[in-house]
């Protein structure tokens, strides 16, 4: 039974944006709601896992009081705090959709309009999946999650031998009602040894338990 399997083991999730400070009213993000990441979070703790949610900026609460809440926004802040929960987690669910670059640098004040162009450095976020995947050790797993518009398989499949996953979670933006800002999703979990689960389109509650089920079946010591 899933209760037995997960009940008393230490969850690491994360979930929603990041957002990357141009100036005090700007930002560089994207469209994550973090409602499959929450989903995750609370169907786990529902069978008595001890769950630490660190989150980027959403408008969810969460409902079952056994989840610990940290609230961040940006990469580096969901960085540190990662690196440092992940060393005493027994699983490690990577679904936020953590900003790639970050402006060079913070304006302080608002940046006025003055010329017809504006031209942003920019500066690479590091990977947080593939930092926890450097420090990984026997018998911890990490899983990703990977939104792709084209060669969706092969790229999954890339993104688990580079980043020294356990699994990635796919789903394409060319499926209707997968992605962000639905209440539903179409995945497709990719195991190490080209092992691949695909699923039909459901509520994103029943792909928590999906994503949850084929963990503690084929990720098992």
């Amino acid at each position: 039974m899933l209760i037995d399997y997960y009940s008393g083991k230490k969850i690491l999730i994360t979930a929603g944006p990041t957002y990357e400070k141009i100036d005090p009213v700007r930002f560089i993000g994207n469209y994550s709601t973090g409602k499959m990441g929450y989903a995750i979070a609370e169907e786990l703790a529902n069978l008595g896992a001890d769950v630490h949610l660190v989150s980027g900026p959403v408008h969810i609460q969460t409902q079952n009081p056994k989840i610990k809440l940290y609230k961040v926004e940006s990469a580096l802040e969901m960085l540190e705090i990662c690196t440092n929960l992940f060393a005493d987690c027994d699983v490690a669910i990577m679904a936020a959709a953590v900003a790639d670059y970050r402006p060079e640098s913070f304006e302080t004040n608002k940046i006025k309009k003055s010329s017809d162009d504006l031209v942003l450095k920019l500066l690479k976020n590091p990977d947080i999946l593939a930092t926890l995947g450097t420090i990984k050790k026997q018998g911890q797993f990490l899983i990703g999650f990977a939104l792709e518009t084209n060669n969706e398989i092969n790229n999954a499949k890339e993104k688990l031998l580079r980043k020294n996953a356990d699994a990635i979670v796919l789903n394409s933006l060319n499926d209707p009602g997968a992605g962000f800002s639905h209440q539903t999703n179409k995945i497709t979990i990719i195991l190490q040894k080209d092992v691949i689960f695909e699923y039909p389109l459901k509520d994103k509650k029943l792909v928590a338990k999906d994503i949850i089920t084929c963990i503690s079946e084929n990720l098992k010591n």
